[in-house]
This record gives structure tokens, sequence and C-alpha cells, in this order.
């Protein structure tokens, strides 16, 4: 998945770290983190049909990180990392109300960062790395993904 590490890594100003990778890569890649558990699976409107393999995992992963974040209460500023225009930022707080103490614990412990860290770390890429991954304004089919990866 280097092509992957390479797109993460290039949407980070001055580049993330192996630890944040690592916490990116398992926030992203893996549609799991956001089912079942408090997480809501209904399909937003935006939502594509997902596997749990390739670029359809990473879709899956990415969309359900999207749909966790505007049910956090984040519609508006995730709806700025996705379109063509200006992202807006979001407080470490606010990303760690929006995901949960029980992904940022998880994240943290596959990164060694410790939480608060963690959230300030991705609070400072992820509308980056989010504006990269949809860079036509919307999720990509798993094709788009694939022929970027």
């Amino acid at each position: 998945m280097s092509g992957l590490d390479d797109m993460l890594r290039s949407a980070a100003p001055g580049g993330i770290g192996k630890p944040l990778l690592l916490a990116l890569g398992a926030l992203l890649a893996s549609g799991a983190l956001f089912r079942g558990g408090d997480a809501d699976q209904t399909a937003s409107p935006k939502s594509q049909p997902t596997s749990d393999e390739g670029a359809g995992g990473l879709l899956g992963g990415l969309g359900g990180l999207l749909n966790k974040l505007q049910q956090g209460g984040l519609g508006d500023v995730t709806k700025s990392w996705v379109g063509t225009g200006q992202n807006q930022p979001v407080a470490p707080g606010q990303l760690g109300s929006a995901l949960g103490p029980s992904i940022i614990k998880m994240l943290a412990q596959k990164s060694g960062i410790p939480e608060e860290e963690l959230t300030k770390q991705l609070s400072q890429v992820l509308p980056g790395i989010v504006d990269k991954l949809t860079p036509n304004g919307r999720l990509p089919t798993a094709a788009e993904l694939s022929q970027r990866m």
C-alpha cells in the first residue's frame, strides 16, 4: 500500500512521521473501525459501495470516517475537506469528540502517540489528507482510487 503512504505523506505539510502514518492507515484503510458499536450504518447519498479489500477497503474507511465525523457534528467542516474550496480547520477537541474515545484510544495504542498529541496531529493533517483523497469534490470510485494508488 505504498501508494497510500505516498499520498498521505504528500498531503501533510512537512511530512508525516511513521507513528502518525500508522494511526492514519488504521483510520483510513479499514471500514471496520466504523462498523457496529456506536457507529450508525445509514448510508449517505454520497456514499459508495465498498468491500474490505484494496481500494474498496480504503473507500469504506474514508466513507466511514466522513460519516462518523458528520454524525459527530463536523458535517460542514468535512464538506469543506471533500469540496473544492478552502479546507476548514478542526480543533483537536472537536475531532476527538467526533471520533469518540474508543477510536482515539485504539489509534493511540496502535501508533504509540499519546491521545492528546494524536488528536492534535490528526487535526492538522486530516483536512489535507481527505482533500487529497477526494480531488473531484466527492468520494472517488474504487476504480478512480486504484488508478491513483
